[in-house]
């Protein structure tokens, strides 16, 4: 899985987003809302840099 990046497309509209090889969004969150669920749970397992919300998921 590729690192989440952050991204702008607008003024005051940031997203994380998730690219595939050829570069395409594969996945795409805002950052108030990955923020609020961050806070609403404490990860026990260090998902590693770049991985922020892998914390704690089952590999698919």
């Amino acid at each position: 899985m590729s690192d989440r990046e952050l991204i702008e497309p607008n003024p005051g509209d940031k997203r994380y987003v998730r690219r595939d090889d050829k570069g395409h969004f594969t996945e795409e969150v805002d950052v108030g809302k990955s923020s609020a669920a961050d806070q609403r749970r404490h990860s026990a397992h260090d998902p590693g840099r770049g991985q922020g919300d892998k914390g704690d998921r089952q590999k698919t």
